[in-house]
């Protein structure tokens, strides 16, 4: 199988980029993972209602150059279901085995996905209620997709 992490915005911080490298070697076992990063839009402080919408679609356009047909498509959103670990793991498995070879995660920026990204998508996935930086979200969902991986292996892993 094939894991796209389409994400806005670079891994800005080492200590972020370490931990993506680290789980995208340990991820290599099981998958080929691909990482993707387009440009983020710089958006004011005090932007307005306004100007934030410009900035998602601008990123929003440049994430949809990356959406390959066929691909299934999850979007971190807060408003996505979310799954323990266990779930998540069968979800990734049941793609799999009904044909689906390349799953595309996509992480917005600072302030969200566009609409369009969102709707578009085949599946919105939260981890939690709460807000979290995008660039950590990078970590914890390629932690996740590992821990799916032995999961489905019946590997032994942390609870």
């Amino acid at each position: 199988m094939k894991i796209t992490i389409l994400a806005v915005g670079k891994l800005k911080e080492a200590y972020f980029a370490g931990a993506v490298k680290e789980y995208s070697k340990r991820l290599g076992r099981y998958c080929r993972l691909e990482v993707i990063e387009v440009m983020d839009e710089r958006t004011a402080e005090n932007a307005s209602g306004r100007e934030e919408d410009l900035v998602r679609q601008r990123e929003g356009e440049r994430l949809k150059k990356y959406i390959k047909e066929g691909a299934y498509v999850i979007s971190l959103a807060i408003e996505g279901q979310q799954h323990s670990s266990e779930d998540f793991a069968q979800k990734l498995h049941m793609l799999g085995l009904h044909g689906k070879s390349h799953i595309i995660f996509i992480i917005g920026g600072s302030i969200g996905l566009a609409p369009e990204i969102l709707k578009d998508s085949d599946e919105l996935l939260s981890f939690s209620k709460m807000t979290f930086p995008h660039q950590l979200m990078r970590v914890v969902l390629l932690e996740q997709i590992y821990r799916a991986y032995r999961i489905i292996h019946g590997e032994p892993y942390h609870k």
